[in-house]
């Protein structure tokens, strides 16, 4: 059948020959027999793709239509991707690698390494006091070199900065906390004498796991290079601690009640060290004596007064200083 149907086109072929044979002298035989032959194979062609049977391959229509199907979908799942590399190249590189190649999460910068090792530094206190020894077995304690310590220009200065600094942080949580918990209605408010007197009492209580070596530590805070540094974290001390007490003054008893309390803070800290009682009960009861001092100021008579009591207090701190400095008033 299909050897019978390929016998009839080349028949309807060879008449379209006839045809072109045929036809008027006036068109020149030569160009119309090339267009007559032409055409015959022209239409032998599309018959003979006609009559071959459909292919298992895809079409080039089917193909290409697959083909920007596919492209299209693999830009939609790709766009995010490069979107997000484009970001994480526009982020700075906060990975690091440490002495043995392994990839870290978050890049450590040196004031966080220092951190870091200083901390460390604080349980080797008792052992080696406050100096570079105790900074350099820190380092060593977090697998550092004890060339570390090149990094503190202060040498043991840093290492007491950093701890007064610490404690300072520590107790402005806590009483950030407390009236966050009195503000939600979950603790009772205190009076501000009693405020104060629990704040001063928290923060000199973190010096008793280091007691015995603070006097050397009071030493290093009263060096003229580390006086600057000493005197801010009093002050920031201080003002913590009036403000959680409710102070919002901004007139002159801003400045006369913390000068009050800054002396008072010192000259219990002295007492402190000098106390031998269970708990240093001893300093807790000058404590108690003392802070009313500070929340009785109400005549301006009484606040210079007040001051006047603070820069004697702050004479016989220095003095006492002195004398545990040199070994001459150790606790007993």
């Amino acid at each position: 059948m299909a050897a019978l149907l390929k016998a009839l086109r080349v028949g309807r072929a060879l008449r379209g020959l006839g045809s072109v044979v045929s036809a008027p002298a006036a068109q020149p035989p030569c160009s119309s027999l090339t267009r007559g032959f032409h055409r015959a194979a022209l239409r032998l062609q599309d018959e003979s793709k006609a009559d071959k049977p459909p292919s298992s391959s895809p079409s080039s229509t089917t193909y290409h239509e697959h083909y920007r199907a596919h492209s299209a979908e693999q830009e939609a799942a790709g766009a995010p991707q490069e979107h997000s590399a484009a970001e994480e190249a526009s982020r700075p590189n906060t990975s690091y690698q440490d002495q043995s190649g392994e990839q870290g999460e978050e890049y450590e910068t040196e004031e966080q390494l220092q951190a870091r090792i200083l901390t460390a530094a604080l349980e080797f206190i008792p052992l080696h006091g406050w100096t570079v020894e105790a900074i350099a077995a820190g380092a060593e304690m977090l697998g550092l070199s004890s060339a570390s310590t090149g990094m503190f220009y202060n040498g043991a200065g840093d290492l007491v900065l950093h701890f007064v600094s610490q404690c300072n942080s520590q107790l402005t949580d806590i009483l950030a906390e407390q009236h966050n918990q009195i503000q939600l209605g979950q603790a009772e408010p205190k009076k501000t004498a009693e405020c104060l007197r629990d704040a001063v009492e928290t923060r000199l209580r973190m010096y008793i796991p280091y007691i015995e070596t603070w006097p050397q530590a009071m030493s290093i805070l009263l060096l003229p290079h580390n006086i600057p540094d000493s005197l801010k974290h009093l002050s920031t001390l201080v003002d913590d601690m009036w403000y959680y007490a409710g102070d919002r003054s901004t007139d002159m008893n801003w400045y006369t009640k913390r000068a009050a309390l800054t002396g008072i803070y010192n000259t219990t800290e002295l007492v402190m060290l000098q106390d031998s009682s269970p708990d240093f009960q001893d300093t807790w009861d000058f404590l108690d004596n003392r802070i009313q001092d500070v929340v009785n100021m109400a005549t301006t008579a009484k606040q210079v007064q007040a001051t006047g009591e603070t820069v004697v207090q702050g004479l016989m701190g220095a003095a006492v200083t002195l004398k545990n400095l040199t070994g001459l008033n150790q606790r007993r």
